[in-house]
């Protein structure tokens, strides 16, 4: 353990989490580095997606994205520039757009199989992962970023294709992730009382819309900015990696 952690942040991790019968997990900053996403998949999407866009946009499911993003935007007469536009500036300002994400994922659908990149997944969170679907865990991912991202990330990460250890994934379609109405639909969809759900992020609010949805809780707080937010919450279980975190 790091010495930036608190007497009291080492007891609560040493308290087991009782009757968990599947782990959801966020993936920036959690499974992996969030660098990778803003250094590495962000200005890829970038450079690319405008080019994309324009070559597919006759694709029925690219049209059909293409026409969210005009209504999201409020702007039902715009045309592809502006859209593309729109894209960009949504891109600039990180925006957790639905219509957005998906067409990031069928761009970096590209980089992957072409071998542009890797998808970053830390070895602690690869080791827990293994460890818990041998438990027979159901595992399970929520993440901004589209269902087709997230399952291009693990299928072609830096320990090869992890795909095999999730049994689902959920996107911003369930709802947003800051909102504990979300969670309580995805444990009505796992069939799942959320008492027997563990939720796994680096992001407070996010795990108090988890908390107060009923789920168990645990706050990923890889560097030393996240460990001080996370002591100043103090509302969660906090573990620096997979590796700290005991289940019965």
């Amino acid at each position: 353990m790091s010495d930036t952690m608190s007497d009291y942040d080492r007891l609560r991790l040493e308290e087991p989490t009782p009757d968990v019968r599947a782990i959801i997990t966020d993936i920036e900053g959690t499974t992996s580095d969030i660098a990778f996403v803003h250094d590495v998949l962000f200005p890829y999407a970038r450079e690319y997606l405008p080019d994309f866009v324009r070559a597919r946009a006759d694709d029925p499911e690219v049209a059909a994205l293409i026409e969210d993003v005009r209504a999201e935007a409020d702007a039902s007469d715009a045309d592809l520039d502006r859209v593309i536009g729109i894209l960009s500036q949504w891109m600039d300002e990180d925006r957790k757009s639905t219509p957005l994400k998906a067409l990031q994922g069928m761009v970096w659908q590209q980089g992957y199989t072409d071998g542009d990149f890797t998808g970053h997944v830390y070895e602690d969170a690869v080791a827990a992962l293994q460890g818990w679907a041998d438990d027979r865990r159901a595992l399970y991912v929520y993440s901004s970023g589209s269902v087709a991202a997230q399952k291009l990330l693990f299928a072609y990460s830096d320990h090869g294709d992890l795909t095999d250890l999730f049994s689902g994934y959920f996107d911003t379609r369930i709802g947003p992730k800051k909102k504990s109405r979300s969670y309580k639909a995805i444990a009505a969809e796992l069939g799942e009382p959320p008492s027997s759900l563990l939720f796994l992020s680096d992001v407070g609010d996010e795990l108090d819309a988890a908390a107060t949805a009923g789920l168990q809780t645990c706050w990923v707080a890889r560097d030393e900015d996240t460990q001080e937010k996370a002591r100043m919450n103090e509302t969660h279980p906090v573990v620096m990696s997979f590796a700290d975190i005991e289940l019965l």
